[in-house]
């Protein structure tokens, strides 16, 4: 191309290519590639209503039929172009990206476009450049911010840019991807650069149909064929070194046979047929197409005569024109493009003067969306200085189980990434929202996806679990021991001595509490809800009342010196057993309401473990619950005040120290648990409340029927009559006499 302008403008007026200005047979005026060009040119030829055919980029004001009725634009528009860019800025996660513009009319329309489509897109500009029409590359401010980001989009015509891509390609600017609608040319300099700034830039161009006839004319044109052409001989001897041998210059001598335009490197002549060459294909025969309609009209109205050729004025030929515009809409076949449709090309130029432009994929508008780009990105080459697909954003991309938060006064492209809430996951890169895991989920540790939670509960088959129940059971082995013990030294003294039956009804009571922890084990249902709360409460109010009934007892037989009538009833009646079943009336009492009014259900604790669903029994009303709690706080308060009145009355095997003491400890241990059981949660609540059983008991089973197991087992000489009948002796001796 840059041989042929060359040529041309060294060539004198009389040496103009296939032209005779003698014959005057003008049909239309073919201009480019500038619009200005263009537009000077079509005011003048306007006046004559002279054809106009432009073959430079499309521009909207050489549309204007009005002023311009005359002029026709071969190229298409590119109403689709900033979709397909944007769209491949998206495809490639390259939200940060620069604009380098013409500063005109075209520049600032352009610049609207890309804005519009990359708010919705999401993709952010990171500078924008204008490029003015007196641009020289000593504008210092011009190359500043230039490394803000990889990827930088030069649009516009190659007359308004050509100068900015000669000095891009003198900095050598090797770090950054251009995004170009233009082609450049590939130019040998004389730097011996391996080098080049361009390498791996990536273009769009319009998806013409491939000119085959063309092609084949390139392939096999030479100054042989066509000897009437003055142009080629001057062609060959430039690029083959073909001598003239006469002074026309129009007889060649010393080429080679097989001297072919096709053979020569892409940088010095290039077959491929650009955007501006296809334009004045196309061009070329729209005109050709129009004055053989208008030969066909005039044979039609009025056949030649004498053989002469067609006659007409030029402004006749603008009818023609016009109906193959309507018509055919411009997509003829000498027109083989789609606005909507473009072509992806990849600048293969290492080493440098390689030029080799690759179709990498290309872009539909009219395609289905989310198959509007086409690509094949294992072919693509890239910027000697990248490895991989090179990034160009803001801010890092924020991973999986992360969500942005937006910087104030930044565009949305630069934030910072935060950890998702409790909970709440984010499964895809650049979330800007996390999303909650459902109450039957959670998170894994990453924050990127939500797990199916397990069920869980205090099983005997897990290690506190197992501890619990292997305890409950050693104790209500350990109950079962004593309970034989003293059927089997019934008749001792120590077994008389303090209220035999009570002892009995308090040793199968303590069994039954130390069994009925059981029932806070295991997989939950509502049944197994419904004991655990009555079970614990009557049998601890039985064990309780039981205690109270000895502590009584105990009082009314020595405490009082002079028994009165009710008394002494109440010792004959036996009057302080009814006190077992009263009290336990009244905790069922209790019991029923609570079970009327608000029983114990199945709940879940799907917070307290992480992945897990606790499976437990809630309290229903906490109001009930206390109440039961606080009547056996109030029966171990009222046993441990009478066991203590009667610690120091005389008697051989005095056990009121043992009830006060046993009362004592039955009672801290309930108080305390009530603030641990509210700060724990989950199967640790559960295990709180059987330890609490377990430990109560554990206290009234050692401290009442300890030291008495002790007398039998290892001392049974205290355990006689004889032993009994001494020690009464001697305490009426040692009394004082009054």
């Amino acid at each position: 191309m840059n041989a042929v302008i060359w040529l041309t403008a060294h060539m004198q007026r009389k040496d103009l290519p296939n032209y005779n200005c003698k014959k005057k047979k003008f049909s239309a005026a073919l201009t480019g590639t500038s619009w200005t060009t263009s537009a000077q040119i079509g005011t003048l030829l306007q006046l004559f209503k002279f054809p106009q055919i432009t073959f430079g980029p499309y521009d909207p004001l050489l549309s204007d039929h009005g002023q311009y009725s005359s002029l026709y634009q071969m190229a298409p528009k590119d109403t689709s172009l900033s979709l397909a860019i944007v769209s491949l800025m998206v495809y490639f996660r390259w939200s940060w990206v620069g604009l380098i513009l013409p500063d005109d009319h075209k520049g600032n329309k352009i610049l609207s476009d890309y804005r519009q489509e990359m708010e919705r897109q999401r993709v952010c500009i990171a500078f924008v450049k204008m490029i003015p029409a007196t641009w020289t590359s000593y504008f210092p401010r011009f190359w500043e911010n230039m490394n803000e980001t990889n990827v930088i989009i030069i649009h516009g015509d190659i007359d308004s840019l050509e100068s900015l891509l000669r000095n891009i390609g003198q900095r050598l600017l090797t770090r950054n991807v251009w995004v170009m609608n233009i082609e450049r040319h590939v130019n040998e300099f004389s730097d011996y650069f391996m080098l080049d700034s361009f390498h791996g830039s990536l273009i769009f161009k319009h998806n013409y149909r491939e000119k085959f006839e063309f092609t084949k004319f390139i392939q096999t044109v030479n100054p042989n064929r066509y000897p009437e052409d003055i142009y080629l001989p001057k062609l060959w001897n430039l690029l083959f070194k073909c001598s003239f041998s006469d002074r026309n210059c129009q007889v060649l001598d010393n080429c080679q046979t097989n001297a072919s335009l096709d053979v020569l490197p892409r940088h010095i002549f290039d077959v491929a047929m650009s955007e501006e060459s296809i334009s004045i294909y196309n061009g070329v025969y729209a005109v050709a197409y129009s004055l053989h309609d208008m030969r066909l009209h005039q044979v039609q109205m009025r056949p030649y005569e004498n053989g002469e050729g067609m006659i007409f004025i030029p402004w006749q030929l603008n009818t023609f024109l016009k109906d193959l515009e309507v018509r055919d809409n411009r997509s003829l076949n000498w027109i083989q493009t789609i606005d909507a449709e473009y072509d992806i090309l990849n600048l293969w130029n290492l080493p440098k003067g390689l030029g080799l432009k690759v179709k990498i994929g290309s872009f539909s508008a009219n395609a289905p969306k989310g198959q509007q780009l086409s690509l094949s990105e294992q072919i693509i080459q890239w910027p000697e200085i990248f490895s991989k697909v090179p990034q160009s954003v803001c801010s890092e991309s924020c991973g999986p189980g992360f969500r942005k938060v937006t910087l104030e006064g930044k565009p949305i492209c630069c934030y910072k990434c935060t950890p998702c809430a409790e909970n709440e996951i984010s499964n895809e890169t650049d979330s800007d929202q996390c999303v909650r895991c459902p109450e039957s989920h959670y998170p894994n540790t990453e924050k990127s996806n939500c797990y199916q939670k397990t069920s869980s509960f205090l099983a005997f088959d897990e290690p506190l679990g197992m501890a619990l129940a292997s305890i409950a059971l050693c104790l209500s082995a350990l109950t079962d021991f004593v309970i034989g013990i003293f059927v089997k030294y019934r008749d001792t003294p120590i077994v008389k001595a303090n209220n035999q039956a009570l002892s009995y009804i308090l040793l199968i009571t303590l069994k039954f509490c130390f069994l009925c922890s059981l029932n806070f084990i295991g997989q939950p249902n509502t049944a197994a809800c419904i004991l655990q709360q009555t079970t614990f409460g009557v049998a601890f109010t039985v064990a309780l009342a039981t205690v109270l009934a000895k502590a009584i007892t105990v009082v009314l037989a020595f405490k009082v010196s002079f028994p009165g009538r009710m008394v002494r009833w109440l010792m004959i009646s036996r009057g302080p057993y009814y006190i077992v079943p009263i009290c336990t009336l009244i905790q069922l009492l209790l019991c029923g309401i609570w079970m009327a009014m608000s029983p114990p259900f199945i709940d879940q604790d799907a917070h307290t473990e992480h992945g897990h669903i606790i499976i437990l029994c809630n309290k229903g009303s906490s109001l009930a619950f206390h109440a039961v709690l606080g009547y056996l706080c109030l029966l171990a308060l009222g046993s441990y005040t009478m066991a203590f009145l009667s610690r120091n009355l005389p008697d051989t095997f005095n056990e009121s120290k043992f009830l006060s003491l046993s009362m004592l400890v039955f009672f801290c241990v309930w108080v305390t648990f009530l603030p641990v059981y509210y700060s724990t949660k989950g199967k640790i609540m559960v295990a709180m409340e059987v330890f609490s059983i377990l430990a109560s008991s554990t206290a009234l089973l050692a401290f009442i029927f300890g030291p008495k197991c002790y007398i039998i087992l290892l001392r049974p000489d205290k355990n006689s009559f004889n032993h009994v009948r001494k020690k009464a002796h001697s305490r009426r001796k040692n009394s004082p006499k009054i």
